[in-house]
């Protein structure tokens, strides 16, 4: 696989915690910072298809109304639980 270098200056502790896993799992630092890239990007990306899909139910209609959310919520400890608005 072609590769590219990368250079980020980070924070001392970080740096350590990088070097302490690596020590631990006994892989290089690199390979740390490879999984550790990779899991992040993973995570921005889904959270930008959520927020998308999310837009998208906001553009069609499909939302519940804040104050039946509050009520909702509300209810869980009162007792009373009622039904999960929809």
């Amino acid at each position: 696989m072609v590769s590219k270098v990368l250079t980020a200056h980070v924070p001392l502790p970080l740096a350590r915690r990088v070097d302490e896993m690596a020590e631990k799992l006994e892989r290089s630092r690199g390979w740390i910072m490879k999984q550790a890239l990779a899991c992040w990007l993973d995570q921005q990306e889904e959270r930008e298809r959520l927020t998308q899909e999310a837009l998208a139910d906001v553009d069609e209609g499909r939302v519940i109304d804040h104050q039946a959310i509050q009520s909702w919520a509300e209810s869980l400890g009162a007792g009373a639980i009622r039904p999960e608005p929809n």
